[in-house]
C-alpha cells in the first residue's frame, strides 16, 4: 500500500513553498506516495500547489481580522463548517500521517487527524510560535522547528531542530549569475539590487523606493524589484516618469533561484521563508520586518541574523527615509558585503526539507 500524507495550510509564499518542498522530498524518497494538500478558499495556495503538480481541496476557513469588522460575526460559523469538511477529506482519504505548516487551514485539518488517531507533524517556521501552532501542538507527535529555542513555546521532547525547507531550484542558485542577468536584461558589470517584499509584495518598501527612485537611477545600480500585484501598475509608471530603464518591475517573479544569482544586495521582508532563502544564497541582506506580522515575529526573525551580524535591519518606520541610502552605503561597500555573506552562510540549513520528511515517514506505523 502506497503511503498516503494530507498537508495542510498556506496563506502565504512563507507557507506554501515550504509545504511543496516537503511533499517533493516525500516523493523523492517514495515515488508511489499519495499527497493531498488541504488549503484554504481563494488563498494563493488554490494556484499555487496545482502549479507544482499536486492536489488540493479548499476550506471556508478564515481568520480573524485584528479590528472588529462584520466579517468576525462569519467567523466562527466558517470555522466549524471547515471542521466538518476537514473530517470528510481525512476519512475519504484516509492518511498515514498529517502536517500543518501554517496558515489557517492547519487548525481543522490537524485537529481532525488527532481525533481519528492519525499522527500528526507541525512545521514551524518562525522564531516565534503562532497561537494556532501552540494549540496544535499538544496533539502533535513531532514539531520541526527552523531556529533554536523553541521550548519556550513546545514540549521539547516533541522539537526537531531541522530548519525551513526551501524549493530546490533556489539551494542551486550559486553559479547562475550569467543565467540570472541574461534573464532579467541586466548588465554584467553593474551593481544589481533584488528588491522583495513577500509574494503579496510590501507596501512600505514599495513606497520607499518610489519615494527615492532618482536617488537609484542616478547612482548608476540597477533594480530588480517585485512589487506584489497591488502596486505593479503604480512601480510601472514611477519608473517610466523617472526614465529609469535600468529598474525592471516584476508583480511576482518564479525564478526566484535566477533574481537570487544576479543579486548583489537584497532588500527584503522577514519572513521565514525569506530569511532561510537568504541564509541559503548567501546574499548580503537588508531585512524590513514587517510590524504587523503575528506576534511581531518577522522582528524576532530578522534580530536572529543581526544579533549575529548575518543581516541589517531598517525598520518600517523608519524606511521611507532610510531604506534607500542605506540600500546604497551596502552597494558601495564590499567588505561588508562579504562579511554579511560569510555571517548568514553559517545559519543556512540545506537539508531541512529531507530531514523533516523523514520525520514524516517515523510516523507511519
Amino acid at each position: 500500500m502506497p503511503k498516503r500524507i494530507i498537508i495542510s495550510g498556506g496563506g502565504t509564499g512563507g507557507h506554501i513553498y515550504p509545504a511543496i518542498a516537503i511533499a517533493n522530498e516525500l516523493k523523492t524518497i517514495d515515488p508511489a506516495t499519495e499527497i493531498l494538500f488541504v488549503g484554504a478558499e481563494g488563498k494563493m495556495e488554490m494556484e499555487k500547489v496545482p502549479r507544482a503538480g499536486y492536489r488540493i481541496i479548499g476550506l471556508p476557513v478564515v481568520g480573524i481580522k485584528r479590528k472588529l469588522t462584520l466579517e468576525n460575526l462569519a467567523f466562527p460559523f466558517k470555522l466549524g463548517r471547515s471542521f466538518l469538511k476537514a473530517q470528510q477529506v481525512v476519512r475519504d482519504f484516509g492518511p498515514d500521517v498529517a502536517v500543518g505548516v501554517g496558515g489557517y487551514a492547519s487548525g481543522p485539518v490537524l485537529l481532525a487527524a488527532s481525533l481519528k488517531g492519525i499522527p500528526t507533524l507541525i512545521q514551524e517556521q518562525n522564531s516565534y510560535a503562532g497561537l494556532t501552532n501552540k494549540l496544535l501542538s499538544r496533539g502533535a507527535k513531532t514539531i520541526c522547528v527552523a531556529y533554536p529555542g523553541m521550548e519556550a513555546f513546545f514540549p521539547v521532547q516533541k522539537i526537531k531542530l531541522t530548519g525551513n525547507p526551501v524549493r530546490t531550484d533556489i539551494m542551486q542558485a550559486k553559479g547562475k549569475r550569467p543565467e540570472g542577468l541574461a534573464f532579467f536584461k541586466l548588465e554584467p558589470d553593474r551593481k544589481t539590487l533584488l528588491i522583495i517584499g513577500g509574494s503579496q509584495g510590501a507596501r512600505t518598501i514599495n513606497e520607499s523606493i518610489e519615494k527615492d527612485l532618482r536617488l537609484l537611477v542616478d547612482s548608476g545600480h540597477q533594480v530588480v524589484w517585485q512589487t506584489g500585484p497591488l502596486f505593479i501598475e503604480r512601480a510601472r509608471k514611477a519608473i517610466a516618469d523617472a526614465g529609469a530603464s535600468r529598474v525592471k518591475a516584476f508583480d511576482f517573479i518564479y525564478e526566484m533561484d535566477l533574481a537570487y544569482a544576479a543579486a548583489d544586495v537584497v532588500v527584503s521582508r522577514a519572513g521565514a521563508l525569506s530569511v532561510s532563502e537568504l541564509c541559503l544564497v548567501e546574499k548580503p541582506a537588508i531585512l524590513v520586518p514587517f510590524p504587523a506580522a503575528s506576534e511581531d515575529h518577522q522582528t524576532k526573525n530578522a534580530m536572529s541574523l543581526v544579533n549575529r551580524q548575518a543581516a541589517l535591519l531598517v525598520n518600517d518606520r523608519a524606511a521611507p527615509t532610510d531604506l534607500v541610502s542605506a540600500a546604497l552605503r551596502l552597494l558601495a561597500a564590499p567588505g561588508q558585503q562579504q562579511k554579511l555573506s560569510q555571517h548568514i552562510r553559517e545559519l543556512a540549513r540545506p537539508k531541512a526539507a529531507r530531514e523533516i520528511a523523514e520525520e514524516v515517514l517515523k510516523l507511519i506505523k
